[in-house]
């Protein structure tokens, strides 16, 4: 339902055939929740430059229609609402910026939820703030329909002539919540303050965070430097004494006109280390406009882990040295080039080789429950791999022997050894992976052979599908042992 709608009568309820009925130039467009959903979630998650603390609103069995019939988000402004000067500068700042989005929103602000729900819903103007502890004396006027009740509850109410929260005012309280149930009470409570209402922000509020709030504001390098320093030594510390690392940190700075600047970092291993944190900070600050200046800094610990020490000898030494170094060095690839331009490879239980691996980001925290060598011993493969596998002729003294003699890349290459082969046939038992995989997959039989030259280089060859006189098989070079 739209504006449109509800001004020529079609009310919520209404089945399409009644409605067509009465208005035949009727659109109808299916509704997408999925996407509607998705939507929202970018909405709240650009609504955190208000608050940390912000959810989908939950009515309506966690779809996106509530009571009222329109989409909502909560944010919490508490202890936020000074950066804008008061309430009244920071509820024009998100209507305007809703406007030039294409939103058309309704605001309220109160002290409760329950009352803040009401007033953006059925408040006559666009963005509405009620003055605290004010909500007993302004929401009385109100239809008990803001008090989001079950409509089969409210229907009885209305039948029974009490369709204002006042009328639920002079009625005591246990005859009402024996004749209704407790739904009415505890949302009454709840919109009056005298009962708690917990919301669960839409996403998980790290306990692991550190901040500045600066007397007079900075805007030079080097203070933000020193600022940033101090917060990662304070958040390190911190974590170190209960055995955690970060995984994931996020870097606000807010500025004096009211923006604010987000950074984030990840590291490919758990670290604790406020030298190496603060060089993958150091190249984004150089981007940042400080405008009239920075007052308060916040750094968040978004993922954390157990840091698992372990005891090195001086035998390990060198090698735990060098993990390090090529973590770090990850950190600061990724942080340069971008988080999914670095990748590593992961082993995936495959017969066909080119499908045993797969790429992930180096900084995703992706476990995997194979090994290299795999469950089954395999003959001895070669590291390096083509991309794809590169046709090539053979001479061989049998058809279904290994070759004597290939060319490839026009010269010709004859052969001292050969071990093989090593039959792999495809794997039909995964039909609907196969289809999915981004590697070309062969429906043939494949016989691998280790090719010896008298130069000494090794090459990993196959014959694709079985020799027939009418149809002779294929061969392709797959990869180069060293």
């Amino acid at each position: 339902m739209n504006v449109a709608a509800d001004i020529r009568g079609i009310k919520p309820g209404v089945s399409l055939a009644d409605a067509r009925a009465q208005f035949p130039d009727l659109t109808a467009i299916q509704a997408n929740p999925t996407d509607d959903l998705k939507g929202l979630d970018k909405l709240a998650e650009a609504c955190e430059r208000y608050s940390p603390w912000t959810a989908i609103d939950p009515l309506g069995d966690g779809k996106l229609t509530n009571l009222s019939g329109s989409a909502g988000i909560w944010i919490d402004i508490t202890g936020s609402a000074h950066l804008y000067n008061g309430e009244e500068p920071l509820v024009e700042d998100l209507y305007n910026r809703c406007i030039q989005a294409g939103y058309k929103p309704r605001i309220g602000i109160a002290d409760t939820p329950g009352a803040a729900w009401a007033a953006a819903r059925f408040s006559k103007a666009s963005f509405f703030i009620i003055p605290p502890k004010a909500q007993r004396k302004i929401l009385a006027s109100y239809p008990i329909t803001a008090l989001r009740i079950d409509p089969k509850i409210l229907g009885k109410l209305e039948s029974l002539g009490l369709r204002q929260i006042y009328d639920l005012y002079k009625i005591p309280r246990a005859p009402l919540a024996s004749r209704f149930g407790s739904q009415i009470l505890r949302r009454l409570d709840q919109m009056l303050g005298q009962e708690n209402e917990p919301i669960s922000p839409r996403r998980s509020v790290s306990k692991y965070f550190t901040r500045i709030i600066f007397v007079e504001p900075i805007s030079q390098i080097k203070d933000i430097k020193l600022a940033i320093y101090k917060l990662l030594t304070e958040l390190c510390s911190n974590l170190e004494k209960r055995n955690l690392g970060v995984r994931r940190l996020e870097l606000i700075i807010f500025q004096v006109d009211n923006s604010f600047v987000r950074l984030e970092i990840g590291t490919s291993q758990v670290s604790h280390d406020p030298d190496h944190l603060s060089r993958l900070f150091r190249e984004d600050l150089y981007s940042i406009n400080p405008g009239f200046g920075i007052e308060v800094i916040l750094l968040i610990a978004t993922e954390t882990n157990v840091f698992a020490a372990r005891q090195i000898n001086s035998e390990g030494k060198a090698g735990h040295q060098a993990n390090e170094n090529a973590a770090k060095l990850i950190d600061q690839l990724s942080r340069r080039l971008g988080m999914n331009n670095v990748v590593r490879l992961h082993p995936f239980e495959s017969h066909l080789p080119e499908c045993a691996t797969r790429i992930f980001p180096a900084l995703d925290d992706f476990i995997s429950n194979n090994n290299w060598e795999g469950p089954i011993h395999r003959p001895q493969r070669p590291i390096r791999l083509l991309s794809q596998p590169f046709p090539i002729e053979v001479i061989a003294l049998v058809p279904d022997g290994p070759p004597l003699m290939f060319i490839w890349r026009r010269l010709q290459h004859k052969i001292s050894n050969a071990e093989g082969p090593e039959r792999i046939t495809p794997e039909w038992w995964k039909p609907t992976q196969l289809q999915n995989l981004s590697c070309p997959l062969s429906k043939k039989t494949r016989d691998y052979y280790q090719l010896e030259i008298h130069s000494g280089q090794r090459y990993w060859v196959y014959r694709e599908g079985l020799d027939r006189p009418d149809k002779p098989s294929s061969w392709y070079l797959h990869g180069f042992f060293t």
